[in-house]
């Protein structure tokens, strides 16, 4: 049975906050709110809670000290989120309505691939910050709770040092955070398609890490997009586990493809991504490989709907086997 990954401290912002940046402050929250509607007490089967925020140690497999010990100043923080009028904001501010959530995404996330491993699909309502570098933030990410969870399972003997990882990621915008967190680790297997005009086009060292890197143009129709996922994605799962199986896969689903996405800059309807979410989570399934979904980027006010019809997807289709 599927697992969904859940805490109310994911949610970010404070009151005003919404105007300062376009990401919808509450989409966590209102996914969680569909599911329980549609789902009722069924949700509780599928539920796995969150003890606790991240700890320092896990997030020191990933990130220098020097970068962990500098996002107590604000300025680092606000320019991180993208929001430089933050840069004034009392620090406290800042650590309760930006650090502390991530804090606890991530942790939902180390705590999805737990679940993965162990149940075969997990959902983390939050996560897929995957712009954060070891000693960076940017991109409002601040942790990279991908390479965290990596390296936490790594270190728990959860996923063998040997494994390789199948990482797919279709947000709109390049995984660079990522590709900078395994720039020198080969057991990653990296497949990335995003919009080639918009943030961070220009990170030369993220594309050449990435094995399979596919620049989608802002004037494909849903159609084009979904017709090269479906062409180049099947090889790239065939060329990673030829030689050595893959130990985990790990895809991160951004919403901010979606038409009217004031950042994505792409052309996918909801039932687009939809089809996407159910190709993509459907071919590792098949593959009977552990897979963890993260929500990653989404800017509309309906992202949260994307989130939720994909979860209820496969919700719905495991409780009637």
């Amino acid at each position: 049975m599927l697992r969904v990954v859940y805490h109310p401290r994911y949610n970010l912002g404070f009151p005003g906050a919404q105007r300062l940046h376009p990401f919808d402050l509450r989409k966590y929250a209102r996914a969680w709110h569909v599911l329980h509607q549609k789902l009722g007490d069924r949700l509780k089967q599928h539920h796995v809670k969150v003890d606790a925020p991240v700890t320092d140690a896990d997030l020191a497999l990933v990130h220098t000290a020097e970068y962990l010990r500098s996002l107590r100043q604000s300025g680092v923080v606000a320019q991180a989120i993208e929001v430089p009028a933050m840069r004034r904001a009392p620090w406290w501010l800042l650590d309760r309505f930006v650090l502390q959530p991530m804090r606890w995404a991530t942790a939902g996330t180390i705590a999805a691939g737990r679940a993965a491993l162990e149940h075969g699909l997990a959902f983390n309502l939050g996560g897929g910050f995957h712009h954060a570098k070891p000693d960076a933030g940017e991109g409002f990410s601040i942790y990279n709770d991908i390479a965290v969870m990596i390296r936490a399972l790594q270190r728990d003997a959860r996923l063998a040092e040997s494994s390789r990882i199948a990482y797919i990621d279709l947000d709109a915008h390049l995984g660079n955070g990522v590709a900078w967190c395994f720039r020198e680790d080969p057991r990653l297997f990296h497949f990335d398609m995003h919009n080639s005009q918009i943030y961070p086009s220009y990170d030369s060292v993220a594309k050449q890490r990435v094995d399979c890197l596919i620049p989608v143009s802002p004037k494909w129709s849903g159609r084009e997009y979904l017709d090269t996922l479906r062409e180049q994605l099947p090889p790239f799962l065939d060329s990673v586990s030829r030689s050595a199986s893959i130990g985990l896969a790990i895809y991160n689903a951004g919403t901010d493809v979606l038409e009217g996405d004031p950042l994505g800059g792409l052309n996918l309807s909801l039932d687009d991504i939809l089809a996407r979410d159910r190709f993509v989570i459907g071919i590792l399934r098949e593959r009977n490989l552990p897979t963890v979904v993260l929500t990653s980027g989404g800017y509309t006010s309906i992202s949260y709907q994307a989130i939720a019809r994909m979860i209820l997807a496969f919700t719905v289709s495991q409780e009637k086997i």
